[in-house]
């Protein structure tokens, strides 16, 4: 008697591809916040405020300058031995360097010890981050139907949104429930321990769901190869840089209108934290609005032209970032915001499908991941560092100047490619 198959449903794949992403991103925004906001003074020795503001940057970019050596870690397992069992393993190890920072001893404690430790935790949080978001958009993609997967890979691409609102309101409540102190003693540390109960969420929706049928198709074909990135280097570096470069003008902006400003929001602005914070928690729901109607003209009309559409509003949104936030309005400034994370969503959402579309079955885990990661080296590692140094040199008008170089190089980027919709998928 035949096997019968079971087709995963919709909802299930969605969940499945959603909530690491969420969870992950959610780790990833919470260490974010609290570079713009206390990591300096914990962790750093006290003097001048803006050194410890620029040192915190730093941190923050040492996960993204590894994730591309996650998604080539992980990505060759998940090429090799399948989407699942790596994506659980992306979960844990990000999942673990998070809450050991929720409990790791400040600089007054350890001296020395406590930023080459905080260094060494970011590096694991971009290991697992850097193997998350390609497995998450294959399981969405390679269980697709035709013609759906830019929707199928927004699944994906919502959790970033998602997350950076449970950490925003995480932060938030804390700025309602605890004094200034408490806050910089312990409180940031709260939301770093809360990661270890969403992992477990995570893993649990994780283990329930089937390998793809892309995959298993690989293995009765025997078709996987044994070192995935030397394939891709050797025969797709046009593809895996231009993936890239079209992930730029994403992270600039999420990063540019999130992390910046939120530190220059409340330093310079002089804008209460916990106001601040409730005036991205509105502007990331514009995010999340974006992500499927961009999604849904990728099916529609195409990856190509959502993209240049997109990136060339991102290029004109630079201009209105000083007058914009150098108003001090909290109005405009929430409008600003909006703005420009509605465009991250609208150029996020169909990198879901785009990003695994540029590379064949055996490779996709691989290619997908790093390329969306080698594009968050270019894009976000130093994007808070960079827009600090320039806002300080030359004014916000510099850090539009940067938001704008970003949407260029994006826009270059996707006008080289083909339309990758129709391209072969198994």
């Amino acid at each position: 008697m035949p096997k019968t198959t079971i087709v995963p449903s919709v909802t299930r794949i969605a969940l499945a591809s959603f909530i690491g992403t969420a969870i992950e991103f959610y780790d990833f925004y919470i260490y974010g916040m609290a570079a713009a906001l206390v990591i300096g003074p914990v962790f750093f020795p006290g003097g001048n405020p803006t050194t410890q503001a620029l040192s915190a940057f730093l941190t923050f970019a040492v996960a993204f300058l590894t994730r591309p050596l996650g998604a080539a870690l992980f990505g060759h397992f998940g090429d090799r031995i399948g989407r699942k069992t790596t994506l659980v393993a992306s979960l844990l190890v990000m999942g673990i360097s998070t809450t050991l920072i929720g409990v790791l001893p400040g600089y007054d404690a350890i001296g020395a010890w406590a930023p080459a430790l905080l260094c060494l935790l970011r590096f694991g949080q971009g290991i697992g981050l850097g193997g998350e978001w390609g497995g998450a958009a294959l399981l969405a993609t390679e269980n697709a139907p035709a013609g759906k997967r830019g929707w199928y890979g927004m699944f994906p691409q919502l959790g970033p949104p998602v997350g950076f609102l449970f950490a925003t309101g995480s932060f938030l409540l804390l700025a309602y429930f605890l004094t200034e102190q408490e806050f910089k003693d312990w409180g940031w540390r709260l939301p770093f321990l809360a990661s270890s109960i969403l992992v477990m969420i995570g893993l649990y929706v994780r283990l329930a769901i089937a390998e793809t049928p892309v995959f298993t198709n690989l293995l009765k074909q025997r078709q996987r190869v044994v070192f995935p990135l030397k394939e891709i280097a050797k025969y797709h570096r046009t593809p895996l840089m231009l993936g890239a470069l079209a992930m730029v003008v994403c992270y600039a902006l999420f990063y540019i209108s999130t992390v910046f400003s939120l530190s220059y929001g409340t330093t310079t602005l002089h804008i209460p934290r916990q106001q601040f914070l409730g005036m991205l928690s509105v502007a990331v729901l514009f995010m999340a609005a974006a992500t499927p109607l961009s999604a849904w003209a990728g099916d529609r009309f195409g990856r190509r032209p959502v993209l240049l559409v997109a990136g060339s509003a991102a290029f004109l949104s630079g201009f209105a970032l000083q007058p914009m936030l150098e108003s001090g309005s909290p109005l405009l400034i929430t409008a600003f915001l909006s703005l420009e994370l509605f465009l991250m969503g609208a150029t996020f959402a169909p990198m879901g499908a785009l990003l695994p579309e540029l590379f064949p079955p055996a490779l996709r885990y691989t290619g997908a991941g790093t390329a969306y990661n080698l594009g968050g080296i270019l894009g976000a590692s130093f994007a808070p560092y960079i827009a600090q140094r320039l806002v300080t040199e030359g004014g916000l008008s510099w850090v539009g100047g940067y938001v704008s170089l970003a949407a260029a190089i994006s826009l270059l980027a996707v006008y080289l490619m083909r339309e990758t919709r129709d391209n072969p998928w198994v």
